[in-house]
């Protein structure tokens, strides 16, 4: 047996006793097929395969990233125009406006949906014909690194494996999740306050099915091998489409056992590991990466940390799930520092965050296609903070989403709002230091240690779509306004709007942070000691002694760096530290202004 193989039976014997061997088989046959169409560089629907940037080669222990590394959010149809497939419309706006920026682009979900705006998939292998087709998303895939969806937790009651099961018929048949709707599911946890249990008509009468996040978003069965031999067809698929990054939605609600939370339980780490097996043997350079949107150490838990047993004095630590994870903490503590103008939770925070092994990172992001989430500050804010949060944000035009409790009551979710608008004010209420304060945080998510994305919504600094949420009925269309491509082209050349002030700003930031190699995914970071007005974040040395001294003034007064705490003013008194050229320039030593950022750089061995 190869290691591969090895590594295959393990997790299959976990997940699937003694059925290990045949579904191992299986899988072994999906593999064989995907390596025999790439060699013929076709993918499995006879189009030409796509090898992305990224697994050029199949390079084994090339760097995974790189300081380079910055990447987009966008739906395929975020920007819109006339008689013009959507996906081209999207390539195209990130090739003339961030040529040289930009490294990849996260696609949500592209596929034929019936709901959520996408993550109910109707079919996975096609592509929704109102966005393009899958020569579009391979043209993605030549010019930038390209993330995709795998929605596996659920999927749409209008796919084919949802009438096989209300016809009885194979496959789909055995691919769902019956349940008596008398059973006690109070311990399961909940992302929503709809109900879990969903009555569905059948050949055979009515059954109640497990539905997590929506009754068109029927749960599947991950207890039957042949769904997860399903999902293993798919990846492998992405994969020749130029898939290069794969997002694993939702998954920690993926393994299903009565009795007990139904969340993160030891089957559904199982199963990443597998997928992350599978594409370390077919893919190298591929990357995995896990959505959970949950409390901080529920969250790093995927990538499967481990410390081998060693006689050195420093063990040797792997990682062998994600190869990155979302900060999920990171928007909410951001929203409450530059909100309520006190660094000293966030850098508590920063300064307990694991060292991590060179093969896993993190994704930093402010903003996405979803809220904000709530229950990532889960022991980080006490609850009157949280409260006091919430409010602002309904200040500001937001909405809160809930989630239902074992108990029956609801509780906050996510906060429903455009970053620009969450940046609107403080405390007090609005200001005029919106967009000082809007890219402050962003200054503050690229400095950190991992990989910068940010959503076309925080580039394009928009506002509150509350029409969105009017014809939708849905809170989370705040955050999702489609731009026609002629108003923000007009926009981005017009000097005295936000969204042209806003989205220079922010690729002036990605050019200058992209050429400075301390902000490699890896280097070292250590947070200063400094007073609550002040974050300071170190990062390096590297190899050759370069470090990186990143400033922010999270207030809205001056900040004099001579008053700014011991750690610092010896840092900034030893020779050698330059700011770096561009929007962050000034003198070293110079008061902060309201919201500024410095980056500051000192090339000599320390």
């Amino acid at each position: 047996m190869t290691h591969f193989e090895k590594t295959l039976h393990r997790h299959l014997t976990h997940l699937y006793g003694e059925r290990a061997g045949e579904v191992a088989r299986r899988i072994g046959q999906h593999v064989a097929y995907f390596n025999e169409a790439r060699a013929r560089g076709e993918s499995q629907d006879g189009t030409p395969a796509i090898t992305p940037r990224r697994v050029l080669d199949g390079e084994r222990g090339a760097p995974l990233w790189s300081e380079k590394d910055q990447w987009v959010i966008s739906y395929g149809d975020s920007i819109v125009a006339d008689d013009t497939p959507p996906l081209t419309v999207l390539g195209d706006f990130l090739r003339r406006h961030l040529d040289g920026v930009i490294s990849g682009v996260h696609v949500l979900p592209f596929f034929p949906w019936s709901s959520d705006d996408g993550f109910s998939v109707i079919h996975y292998r096609e592509v929704n014909p109102a966005l393009g087709d899958w020569s579009h998303i391979r043209e993605l895939s030549r010019h930038f690194d390209l993330m995709g969806d795998l929605v596996l937790n659920h999927v749409s009651r209008e796919s084919l494996w949802f009438v096989d099961y209300l016809t009885g018929s194979l496959p789909g048949r055995d691919f769902f999740i019956e349940v008596d709707p008398d059973t006690d599911v109070s311990q399961v946890t909940r992302p929503r306050s709809s109900p879990l249990l969903v009555p569905v008509a059948t050949r055979r009468g009515t059954r109640h099915l497990w539905a997590t996040f929506s009754d068109d978003q029927i749960d599947l069965n991950f207890e039957n091998p042949d769904v997860l031999l399903e999902f293993v067809g798919i990846l492998l698929f992405y994969l020749l489409q130029g898939v290069s990054i794969v997002r694993l939605d939702a998954v920690a609600f993926l393994w299903k056992r009565l009795g007990t939370t139904c969340i993160h339980l030891p089957e559904t780490h199982t199963v990443v590991r597998l997928l992350r097996a599978i594409v370390d043997e077919v893919a190298p350079n591929t990357l995995l990466i896990t959505e959970t949107n949950v409390p901080h150490a529920e969250n790093i838990s995927y990538f499967g940390l481990e410390r081998l047993a060693s006689n050195a004095p420093d063990p040797v630590r792997i990682a062998d799930e994600a190869h990155m994870v979302y900060q999920f903490a990171l928007p909410p503590l951001l929203l409450h520092t530059l909100t309520r103008g006190e660094a000293a939770t966030l850098q508590e925070w920063l300064a307990g965050l694991p060292e991590l092994p060179n093969s896993c990172t993190y994704l930093n992001f402010t903003a996405s296609h979803d809220g904000i989430g709530v229950r990532p500050l889960e022991g980080l804010l006490p609850d009157h903070e949280r409260d006091a949060l919430l409010e602002l944000m309904h200040r500001f035009g937001g909405f809160v989403s809930m989630r239902s409790n074992p108990d029956g009551s609801d509780t906050a979710y996510e906060i429903n709002i455009t970053w620009f608008e969450a940046m609107r004010g403080t405390r007090r209420g609005p200001d005029p230091w919106q967009i000082a304060r809007f890219l402050c945080s962003q200054a503050i998510m690229l400095s950190l240690q991992g990989i910068p994305a940010l959503y076309i919504h925080t580039l394009t600094g928009s506002l509150n779509d509350v029409e969105g949420v009017e014809r939708s009925g849905r809170l989370r269309s705040i955050n999702r306004r489609q731009w026609p491509s002629n108003e923000l082209e007009l926009l981005l050349a017009s000097p005295s709007t936000p969204t042209h002030d806003v989205f220079h700003a922010l690729r002036a930031l990605l050019a200058l942070r992209r050429a400075e190699p301390c902000f490699h995914p890896g280097a070292a970071q250590r947070v200063l000691a400094t007073p609550d007005h002040l974050l300071a974040i170190e990062r390096g040395p590297l190899e050759d002694g370069r470090r990186l001294l990143a400033l922010f003034n999270v207030t809205d007064r001056p900040v004099p760096l001579d008053e700014t705490g011991s750690a610092l003013i010896e840092a900034l008194g030893q020779d050698g530290w330059r700011v770096l050229e561009g929007p962050t320039a000034g003198p070293v030593d110079a008061p902060l202004a309201p919201y500024a950022t410095r980056w500051l750089v000192n090339e000599q061995a320390g």
